[in-house]
């Protein structure tokens, strides 16, 4: 497969699991000791990472859930926010600005912090109440950083007595470092003619509802925006037909991500819709890729992972067609924070 290290990519999501027992260790200790609300707060490609798990819990679960910018929560606050707040703040480089100045107001609010990142050696992860690290890159990073927030909303629910079925669930995640490099496998055909799509047209809405959501909002704005700098429009399914829909005709391009959960409808819709009226209708569905040993309860879960695994070999295309390294950027060091 064209820029793909196998065994690297199987250490890293199996180093994403191996966290496991301690985020669940820490996220019990907390809830013992009174916890009564969590934080995702990652900032950028991050915190769209923790949306899933989030809205998990938001749905699932009466423990409360909260997700914000960090950088806007750091001016405002919050009054949810206080000494019974757990805390999670993604960022691969221990370092993102947004996310270790939130962090110095969480700390300050006495809040309990959990820090995700992929280098232990970091402001983030030094300053954190509890720190977990797993080495990582752009190209691995968004399966990790999901499967981590995954484990923390299944043991907050654990803990609540809210799932029962939430350590089969957790052992079924562990399964998934073998299994994702065989989806990388089966996608690497499909891989190469949506990136041809892609890397010739200058702009795509990009659309997707439920778990997926958030890995369509990632793609467009931390892949296709940032790394290779090509027009975007990312909208949720729902908000699909209140003013995207008069912008869909024969020459546009609609990517579609389908998941497996219960807003999948929602998918289905605007795909029937733009089937009608473009012929550049891209979808991408996590349902067509064999998880043996996978519960469909578990499926239901790890649509985004799939999806961002799929959109990886797409990525790994796009920047050899369009001679447009993944890491080139153009502003990224210049920003003033």
């Amino acid at each position: 497969m064209l820029n793909f290290d196998e065994p690297r990519f199987i250490g890293i999501q199996s180093g994403a699991m191996e966290l496991a027992a301690g985020l669940q260790d820490a996220v019990e200790k907390c809830l013992a000791a009174g916890a009564q609300n969590i934080f995702f707060l990652g900032s950028g490609g991050a915190g769209i990472l923790m949306h899933p798990a989030a809205q998990l819990l938001a749905t699932r679960s009466e423990f409360g859930v909260f997700t914000a910018w960090p950088a806007e929560l750091a001016e405002t606050g919050s009054r949810h926010l206080g000494p019974q707040s757990i805390v999670v703040i993604p960022s691969l480089s221990g370092t993102t600005p947004e996310s270790t100045a939130v962090l110095g107001y969480c700390k300050a609010a006495g809040t309990t912090v959990f820090a995700l990142t992929g280098n232990a050696d970091s402001p983030l992860a030094r300053d954190a109440d509890y720190s977990f690290t797993n080495p990582a890159a752009d190209d691995t990073s968004s399966e990790s950083f999901y499967l981590q927030s995954l484990v923390i909303a299944l043991a907050v629910m654990r803990a609540r007595d809210e799932l029962a079925n939430a350590d089969q669930l957790i052992d079924e995640l562990r399964l998934l470092p073998e299994l994702l490099a065989g989806v990388k496998r089966s996608a690497e055909d499909r891989a190469a003619q949506v990136a041809a799509t892609i890397a010739g047209d200058p702009y795509h809405i990009i659309t997707g509802a439920g778990s997926v959501w958030p890995e369509a909002f990632y793609y467009g704005m931390c892949i296709l925006e940032e790394m290779q700098w090509i027009r975007t429009r990312p909208v949720h399914a729902a908000d699909f037909f209140h003013g995207t829909l008069e912008l869909v005709e024969d020459d546009v391009s609609v990517i579609l991500l389908k998941g497996e959960d219960a807003a999948r409808p929602l998918a289905d819709r605007v795909e029937a819709f733009a089937a009608r009226y473009t012929s550049k209708l891209t979808v991408l569905d996590a349902a067509d890729y064999d998880l043996p040993g996978v519960s469909p309860a578990a499926r239901a879960l790890i649509s985004p992972v799939i999806l961002a695994t799929v959109l990886e070999r797409i990525s790994a295309h796009v920047e050899v067609i369009r001679d447009h390294p993944l890491v080139t950027r153009r502003y990224y060091k210049r920003v003033a924070y």
